[in-house]
């Protein structure tokens, strides 16, 4: 069982279905669409005490409500093929190299959901889970994105691009500037870890390799920037192009 802190989280985990044991509360005011939701829902209110919710999250702020819920289970691959056949399009993947920091697989998650990929792929060693630090930095993302947690990204990347994705990863010393990429098909987005970057393994597996122009005395942009740069030029080409 996890805790949810904060008024927006906790929103989002109603209108996304997730199960929800109880949600504690201190005090009604702002509360009442939460409240009125929960209620529609049939999930259990309690009125606590605000100390007794600072002892609940006393590292995060929880605006006066924290919901006690279900674990984060991950999705299978599969799942996200599902999800770009019922919305019609071409799959849209955000695959992450060893991405260490919550903040930066929260904000990814976030730029996943505003730009329309239909899922992400994290390994399971030496990188981020969803813990509750990732859930928080979402902004409540991580109830609508899957999130595939896998054992070998790069024996990943082989089945995908035997289903037919191209494979773009991402690196200051790229071949092609982004933008003049083609990425209006099925397409998976490879972003590298905070410190190395893509692996050796990892970038061989990509179908080529994108930069982002720079003009600063910097070399590199935050992962989770580039990533989200990335997203968004995606779904402008589909969008030129007269995809939905």
């Amino acid at each position: 069982m996890d805790r949810l802190p904060g008024r927006n989280l906790v929103m989002e985990a109603l209108k996304s279905g997730r199960k929800i044991e109880e949600i504690c509360l201190s005090g009604t005011k702002g509360l009442e669409e939460l409240i009125l939701l929960a209620k529609k829902r049939g999930v259990p209110l309690r009125q606590v005490d605000r100390e007794e919710l600072d002892i609940l999250m006393p590292e995060a702020p929880h605006q006066g409500v924290v919901a006690l819920v279900e674990s984060y289970s991950y999705a299978s691959l599969e799942e996200i093929f599902d999800r770009a056949a019922a919305r019609g399009e071409d799959p849209l993947i955000l695959l992450l190299d060893s991405l260490q920091d919550p903040q930066n697989l929260g904000t990814l998650l976030r730029s996943a959901d505003c730009g329309g990929v239909h899922g992400v792929i994290i390994p399971k060693k030496r990188a981020v889970g969803l813990t509750p630090g990732v859930v928080r930095a979402s902004a409540g993302a991580v109830e609508y994105v899957p999130v595939v947690q896998v054992t070998n990204l790069v024996r990943t990347m082989v089945e995908l691009k035997a289903r037919g994705l191209w494979l773009a990863g991402a690196e200051a010393d790229g071949q092609q500037l982004y933008y003049e990429a083609d990425l209006t098909g099925p397409i998976g987005l490879v972003i590298g870890g905070e410190h190395r970057g893509l692996g050796r393994l990892v970038r061989e597996h990509c179908d080529f390799i994108l930069r982002l122009p720079l003009r600063g005395r910097l070399n590199s942009l935050n992962a989770a920037i580039a990533g989200s740069i990335l997203i968004f030029e995606v779904l402008r080409q589909r969008a030129a192009s007269g995809q939905k």
